[in-house]
């Protein structure tokens, strides 16, 4: 069994939403850490995120959640487990505000 830590990043262009992480195949994921910075200088913005199962069901993490302009603010307080074909995406209240890190384990 292979373990590797990875992360992916997003830059919220628009305020559609946006893939941040697909768990790939025969692969188990646990995600440990979800940063997002809000680099408007003046301006809060809500970021939603979402977990889509391979049903397409859409689960809400965050629904909204505010980011105070001019900050970073972890998301997760404790780990989430993905299974193969899952998806995280991401979506931003306004264009060109928000910054998404997502830091993650794959075992495969």
């Amino acid at each position: 069994m292979a373990h590797t830590y990875k992360n992916s990043k997003v830059d919220l262009t628009s305020t559609g939403d946006t893939v941040l992480y697909t768990s790939p195949a025969a692969t188990t994921t646990i995600v440990k850490s979800i940063l997002v910075s809000n680099d408007d200088t003046s301006n809060a913005c809500h970021i939603t995120v979402t977990l889509l199962n391979t049903s397409n069901t859409v689960f809400s993490l965050f629904k909204e959640k505010n980011i105070t302009a001019k900050t970073t603010e972890e998301l997760l307080t404790h780990p989430i487990v993905m299974n193969t074909d899952e998806e995280l995406k991401v979506q931003a209240q306004n264009a060109d505000d928000l910054h998404v890190v997502c830091s993650y384990l794959e075992v495969t």
